[in-house]
Formats: C-alpha cells, sequence, structure tokens
C-alpha cells in the first residue's frame, strides 16, 4: 500500500498516511478552497487501508487551526477509523489553545475511539 504524502501550504495541512511505518498524522492549518476535494484522497486511502489495517493505528492530530468545513472533514477521517479494529486518536493542542483543546473534546464525545490529549 503506497504511502499518502500532502505536503502541508499556509492553509492547508500536512497529511501523512503511512501504513508501513505507522504514521498517520495530520499538522498544521486547515482551510483549503474546496474542503471535500482536499481531503478526498485521504478518505480513499483510509478506505483502502481498512481492508488490512495494521494491528494498532494512532491517528495524530496536531492541527492548529480548522475552518468550519475542515472540522466536518475532519470529524469524516476520524470516522472512517472507527472501523479499523485497534485504532485511537492522539489529539494534541498547543497549551494556550483552549479552542483546540475543547474541539478535540467535542470530536471524542462523538467519535467512538479512545482519545488521547497531549498539550505541548
Amino acid at each position: 500500500m503506497d504511502t499518502l504524502h500532502i505536503k502541508g501550504e499556509e492553509d492547508t495541512p500536512e497529511i501523512v498516511l503511512d501504513k508501513k511505518n505507522g504514521i498517520f498524522e495530520i499538522s498544521g492549518r486547515s482551510l483549503p478552497e474546496d474542503v471535500v476535494e482536499f481531503y478526498r484522497p485521504v478518505l480513499e486511502w483510509i478506505n483502502h487501508y481498512k481492508e488490512a489495517p495494521n494491528n494498532k493505528t494512532e491517528v495524530m492530530i496536531k492541527v492548529e487551526y480548522l475552518n468550519t468545513a475542515s472540522s466536518k472533514l475532519i470529524q469524516d477521517v476520524l470516522m472512517s477509523f472507527e472501523k479499523i479494529q485497534g485504532s485511537r486518536v492522539i489529539w494534541y493542542y498547543r497549551e494556550d489553545d483552549d479552542d483546540m483543546d475543547a474541539m478535540g473534546h467535542e470530536y471524542a464525545e462523538i467519535i467512538e475511539l479512545p482519545f488521547e490529549f497531549k498539550s505541548y
């Protein structure tokens, strides 16, 4: 299975989905112009990954900012991992960023996966 690596830019996050090395990470700012099109390859990759996942899948979310449209697609991404046995989310947020901390906790209430919260 090929690695999906989307380089982050000013308004788009860096995304690394690497089955071989066990890296599943979204980081940076997410406010792409066409959010559905931007996240389409991510959702497709996860759907393919579901067929033969690793025993353990730790999804690391290290976003600094999400616009409203991105927050819905991040929810869709996280919900895609719900069906994969052994998945969990590690939600990183800046220590002084109450909004991103609260957003992570909101996802944790909706998404049926274990969440771990880490400030930096």
